[in-house]
């Protein structure tokens, strides 16, 4: 494609400062037309997860990419990345050099978007709430080191932390830390449905079909007080069923920009193309995709066939075979380009070596071919997942250690079943709630964590993790998250698999894509006008 952009990668870890904003300014004539923005992401209200885009119990990038327009937090990551700035606060800090009390000052004026003032026990409300509506689904892990929280009059916040915890005012700018209305949420339940009412750049209108999203309308709030500068007043998201019909709906000029999910095909097409009315955008990503393991399963919970199977996938085919130039191989959970990246696993399993692999299982009494099923959701990660899995399954059959099945479900299937422990191996992606080692580390392997795994390693838990986390230099916590890579790699609780690129594709007459991503795939609607690039 001849209009391309490329978007540098910076060293996420070293928390760059914002960069200095480029492109055209968005067109105000234009101002009542919503950009309409295409994604494969779809949100089902269910049994089981009635409550999509209730910040108590969502957990997902596409639904906190929702949330991130229409409820506000306390802190913010800026256009650029880098750490975070005060969005309903004014000012945030430790007041201890220990790390364990956080203090906001919030800015004066704020108001819910139906003109409600927002206080400090608005703020205290939705904390204690995410604590103690405890969704085993949601993003409570987040927030789980808070002790309490203090209001001091009408604008003061102190949140007073059980253990030291450095990586605090991240947390606060994720959706789980999100500001809500103590008149439309109870304090003990979920909202079940679509309704989200917030204090957010934009107030949110949902259509649906039956039960699952259709589109998404975000308009800007009038009431809204806080860091984001507007470059149009409405967006628009369209849920499609593929990848293929979403780039039918761009072309034929019915969507002005595309985000998730492209397949690697069509990102290589349009590179390719010479249509003038496109540009693709690529930018650094930190998503990564791994296998988990049940470590309670009578067969997975024998760490020589967990370091088998990591002997025998080959990450390089695997990559180049489905994903090509649009993901790269990863052989550590903490990824490339965050501080304390270690190859753990590279040099641990270097090559596929299905004769080591052998030897492990042999060695652990373990008959082969060793029977496995491999489960992977079909409509969360993306229109290749099943290619994916049939590479792998490929090689690991290839191998003649194990007889691979595979067995796909839609997310709102899959995920309960993971969770319940249903799966003894299953596929899984993790998009960062931040950019730190931390978060690619406790999700997996703290107590209480993600995965809901039964995986404990004591050393991981109560040492290295509060270790890293006492670290206001995050540099300082290197030691810490590369201990932390190297054991993983030997017991193989989870098993890396690739780091992907993010691409966003648009019309030629839209502004600001270069900022409408950004590294942890956090949608940032507010950045995209009309205009002349």
């Amino acid at each position: 494609m001849n209009r391309k952009t490329l978007v540098l990668p910076a060293v996420v870890g070293l928390l760059a400062p914002a960069l200095a904003a480029c492109g055209g300014a968005s067109d105000k004539g234009e101002g009542s037309k919503a950009i309409v923005v295409g994604t494969t992401d779809h949100f089902v209200a269910t049994k089981e997860a009635p409550a999509p885009f209730d910040p108590a119990h969502a957990y997902d990038v596409g639904a906190w990419n929702v949330l991130r327009q229409s409820l506000q937090t306390l802190m913010r990551v800026p256009r650029g990345g880098g750490e975070p700035v005060p969005e309903a606060a004014q000012q945030c800090g430790f007041t201890d050099t220990q790390n364990t009390s956080y203090r906001c000052t919030l800015r004066s004026g704020l108001k819910f978007s139906d003109g409600k003032p927002l206080d400090a026990t608005d703020v205290k409300f939705s904390i204690d709430r995410v604590l103690k509506i405890q969704d085993k689904n949601g993003p409570v892990t987040l927030l789980a080191n808070i002790d309490t929280v203090e209001t001091k009059g009408e604008n003061e916040v102190v949140f007073h932390l059980k253990n030291p915890d450095a990586t605090f005012p991240y947390k606060l700018a994720t959706p789980a830390a999100s500001l809500v209305d103590n008149a439309v949420y109870a304090p003990d339940k979920v909202r079940a449905g679509f309704r989200v009412d917030g204090s957010g750049p934009y107030t949110v209108e949902v259509e649906t079909k039956g039960q699952t999203v259709t589109r998404t309308v975000f308009t800007k709030n009038p009431h809204y007080k806080g860091d984001v500068k507007f470059q149009n007043d409405k967006v628009e998201i369209r849920s499609f069923d593929d990848s293929a019909a979403m780039e039918k709906a761009l072309r034929g000029g019915k969507i002005d920009t595309v985000s998730r999910t492209l397949a690697p095909q069509q990102v290589n097409s349009m590179s390719a193309s010479d249509d003038q009315s496109l540009k693709l955008t690529e930018l650094p990503g930190l998503e990564i995709r791994y296998l988990g393991f049940n470590t309670a399963d009578p067969v997975m919970k024998k760490k020589a066939v967990r370091q088998a199977l990591a002997s025998v996938i080959d990450r390089t085919k695997l990559t180049s075979e489905v994903y090509g130039a649009t993901a790269e191989p990863l052989y550590s959970v903490v990824p490339t380009t965050i501080t304390g990246h270690k190859n753990s696993f590279f040099n641990k399993y270097p090559a596929a070596d299905p004769k080591k692999a052998a030897d492990l299982l042999r060695g652990a009494g373990v008959r082969t071919p060793l029977k496995l099923t491999l489960h992977y959701t079909t409509d969360h990660y993306g229109s290749v997942t099943k290619k994916e899995f049939e590479v792998l399954q490929q090689q690991l059959n290839s191998s003649k250690l194990f007889d691979v099945t595979l067995k796909g479900a839609s997310w709102s299937e899959f995920s309960p079943q993971q969770k319940a422990g249903k799966y003894a191996v299953y596929g899984m992606g993790w998009f960062p709630d931040f950019t730190d080692g931390d978060n690619y580390v406790a999700p997996f392997l703290d107590k209480d964590n993600f995965l809901n795994s039964p995986y404990a390693n004591p050393e991981i838990r109560d040492a290295l993790i509060p270790q890293s986390r006492r670290e206001a230099e995050r540099g300082s916590a290197v030691p810490a998250f590369e201990r932390i890579q190297d054991i993983v790699a030997d017991d193989v609780p989870i098993l890396p698999l690739w780091q992907g690129k993010q691409y966003l594709v648009s019309r030629t007459d839209i502004t600001g894509t270069e900022w409408a991503v950004n590294f942890a795939a956090d949608l940032q609607l507010w950045e995209l006008g009309r205009g002349v690039a």
